[in-house]
């Protein structure tokens, strides 16, 4: 079992805890067929929905929980990575809406996400933009009180699956960063096609997104023009602290699984565990999970406490989490021997499933730069 001891750290109040013990009472009931993983997602949207899992991904008041979040993606990571995902995604692609969408965006799709009733994308990643988002090439043109998109986003979760798209697209206000506005884009439209759907090693819904003369109305777009790039690293400041916590219940089901390999695996007539060189093993695991586990809380409660960004602890958060993850899952492999790598082993998935995450919502090496350049800005502030 798991180990739970971190509830009672001082970062969470009870109704953390509340949650919690909710979240582990859902995932029991959970089923999730991967023969179709696009049916095995929207079944766990719609699941997750009924349950009342999906209420911490949006709120009207853009007052999103961040400790809630990470708990609910580290419990839900720990039991399947598509129960994670189809998670994640919910609040990732409203998150936009939640912090910056007019009062009717909020009203026609919060609820809708929130029940399980419409699934949600993000679509920020373009073919030659992925960490750059400040190179994003798609344009929104204005025409009269319309605008009218053109150009491809790629790698998008749940791609060809959602209901509604957060869409971010160069509206030329200015060059750069500062020529981005985000937009509220549904699949029905004229021009939007779903151009190439993506496989990985652990599969996912994934897909490229293309917009050919593609109009939407001026009331399609979130805040202000030319607020897209701002919008889109406000919400990536939130969520990317999420994403450490889903590294971080991977890494908690890899530790558990070994545990129970090396207790219950004989070598020579004894243990696996009462080899010193396991044991060593099996102590850097469970110091590498607490460690990002203190980093990942910490993150989110200094947003919950009312940070303005926490870009230095989220990132250090993410960095931290997804890279130490795939040490102990890799530890966890090395220790099952031959049946580490045996296909529908629990920890062969888990070695599939955490590759992506050092990847997504800005790389490790894009983490280490963000890192750098808070501490010197602080060590010049003089804090």
């Amino acid at each position: 079992m798991a180990d739970r001891s971190f509830l009672s750290w001082p970062f969470f109040e009870p109704r953390h805890r509340n949650w919690a013990a909710r979240v582990e009472e859902v995932v029991q009931e959970l089923k999730v067929d991967h023969a179709d993983t696009d049916a095995a997602c929207r079944a766990l949207v719609r699941d997750l929905g009924a349950a009342g899992l999906l209420q911490p991904t949006a709120d009207e008041d853009g007052q999103l929980d961040v400790r809630t979040l990470c708990l609910t993606r580290e419990i839900l990571a720990r039991y399947d990575g598509l129960a994670d995902f189809s998670f994640a995604m919910q609040g990732l692609g409203t998150g936009a809406i939640s912090l910056f969408g007019s009062p009717q965006q909020k009203a026609e799709w919060l609820p809708k996400t929130r029940s399980g009733q419409a699934i949600s994308a993000f679509a920020l990643t373009e073919p030659q933009s992925g960490s750059d988002v400040a190179n994003s090439t798609m344009t929104a043109i204005r025409d009269g009180d319309h605008y009218v998109l053109n150009g491809e986003k790629t790698w998008i979760s749940n791609g060809g699956l959602a209901d509604v798209y957060t869409l971010f697209a160069r509206s030329g206000e200015a060059p750069g960063a500062k020529g981005l506005s985000a937009f509220v884009v549904t699949p029905d439209l004229p021009g939007f096609e779903v151009a190439e759907q993506l496989h990985t090693i652990a599969p996912h819904p994934l897909a490229t997104l293309r917009f050919s003369d593609t109009r939407i109305p001026e009331s399609a777009m979130i805040g202000a023009p030319g607020a897209g790039f701002k919008i889109a690293m406000s919400v990536l400041d939130v969520f990317r602290s999420t994403v450490a916590a889903a590294a971080l219940g991977f890494a908690r089901r890899a530790l558990d699984e070994a545990l129970t390999r090396v207790s219950t695996r004989h070598v020579q007539g004894a243990p696996l565990f009462d080899l010193q060189m396991v044991q060593g093993h099996i102590a850097d695991m469970a110091l590498d999970v607490d460690a990002a586990a203190l980093l990942v809380y910490r993150a989110a409660w200094t947003k919950d406490s009312g940070a303005p960004r926490i870009t230095r602890e989220a990132a250090m958060a993410k960095l931290f989490a997804t890279d130490h993850a795939q040490q102990v899952i890799d530890k966890a492999v090395q220790l099952f021997g031959g049946d580490g790598v045996r296909s529908g082993m629990p920890v062969e998935a888990l070695y599939r499933e955490i590759r992506a995450l050092r990847i997504y919502e800005g790389a490790s090496d894009v983490q280490k730069v963000v890192i750098a350049r808070q501490a010197m800005a602080a060590h010049r502030e003089g804090k």
